[in-house]
């Protein structure tokens, strides 16, 4: 849902909690980087599993600051 564009007050009901409920642990989660922590289990879960394939990795840059401007 962050990356399509779709407003916290636009949430389907599948995701239970009222949108404040759900805006609020997504902020909460985000500053205590369990998103990113539970990126790296499921990369050492698949690839203790011999399950990743590195061949078809693509890195995405959009979200990160151009340094000094992009310049």
């Amino acid at each position: 849902m962050a990356t399509s564009g779709c407003t916290w007050r636009q949430l389907p009901p599948v995701f239970g909690p009222a949108w404040p409920t759900v805006y609020r642990r997504f902020v909460q989660w985000s500053r205590d980087r369990v998103w990113a922590r539970l990126h790296r289990v499921i990369l050492d879960e698949l690839g203790a599993r011999g399950e990743l394939d590195w061949s078809r990795c693509a890195i995405d840059s959009v979200s990160l600051r151009a340094a000094k401007g992009g310049h």
